[in-house]
């Protein structure tokens, strides 16, 4: 099969009969999805009350995780391990473009002095997939492989739903949790559509103090053969070290050639 043929075989979507559908190992992931960032340890009950799950089931999905060595219980309390990571560097080393991409964001990083990410969408956020950092610091969170971040309030996000068709959009900001992270955050439904739109039209999403005050990030895409964004790259730096009109003319020309050559290793 060609890369062409693959690529609109891999576009194609798959109708799955419920039958099909393994609902244990749905409910499991459900229970890994609980645990995050504001709920990094919880409780049997904690868990029930997250996934709607009875106490029963979500025991025999937690013991089943702490016996596989992906959560470990200490007393009352449950958490995930960093076994956990395997599941999502098992994505990451099929993918050869992120893992062949980490030399060309380090040159870059080295260009620049600022720091440089990558991502994908999923669901309402951006994952990163790829993440080389400067030792200066522009977020209050640390970033890495793995790292969620909001969409809609993201120039990784944004370019990558420049990418949707209009209906499909219209859907994802329809239903997608929006929230006013700082007093320059587009939460308009109309102003994010035009925004996006903005996007698409310049290649380009430029995003400034709107997920965190301070921040300034610039992204652009990363296309298959057949122009589908793969993903996302981009630069992030902070609003008293660079200007608005230095990401355009410095930042942005060396980023677009830094997924121009990612994008000939995808090929």
């Amino acid at each position: 099969m060609s890369k062409q043929e693959q690529e609109k075989h891999d576009g194609d979507q798959v109708m799955i009969k419920s039958s099909e559908i393994v609902q244990s190992l749905l409910k499991g992931l459900v229970v890994i999805q609980a645990f995050d960032q504001q709920r990094p340890t919880m409780t049997l009950s904690e868990v029930a009350a997250e996934t709607g799950y009875t106490r029963a089931a979500a025991r025999r999905f937690l013991l089943t995780l702490v016996s596989e060595g992906y959560a470990k219980q200490e007393g009352k309390q449950f958490s995930l391990t960093a076994k956990i990571l395997k599941l999502g560097f098992s994505y990451l080393a099929s993918q050869d473009v992120w893992k062949n991409a980490k030399p060309l964001m380090k040159q870059l990083v080295e260009q620049l002095n600022e720091s440089c990410s990558a991502a994908v969408l999923e669901g309402e956020d951006v994952v990163y997939v790829g993440r080389v950092a400067t030792t200066k610091r522009v977020m209050s969170v640390s970033l890495n492989v793995g790292t969620r971040l909001p969409a809609f309030a993201t120039s990784l996000g944004r370019v990558l739903l420049a990418d949707m068709k209009d209906v499909v959009l219209d859907d994802f900001l329809s239903t997608c949790h929006i929230e006013q992270y700082t007093a320059f955050t587009l939460t308009n439904k109309a102003e994010l559509t035009a925004e996006i739109s903005r996007v698409q039209q310049q290649g380009y999403s430029l995003v400034e103090q709107e997920l965190e005050l301070g921040l300034t990030s610039i992204s652009v895409p990363v296309r298959s053969q057949a122009g589908k964004a793969l993903g996302a790259l981009s630069i992030s730096t902070h609003i008293s070290q660079t200007t608005k009109q230095q990401v355009l003319t410095s930042i942005l020309p060396a980023l677009k050639a830094c997924a121009a050559a990612i994008e000939q290793l995808a090929y």
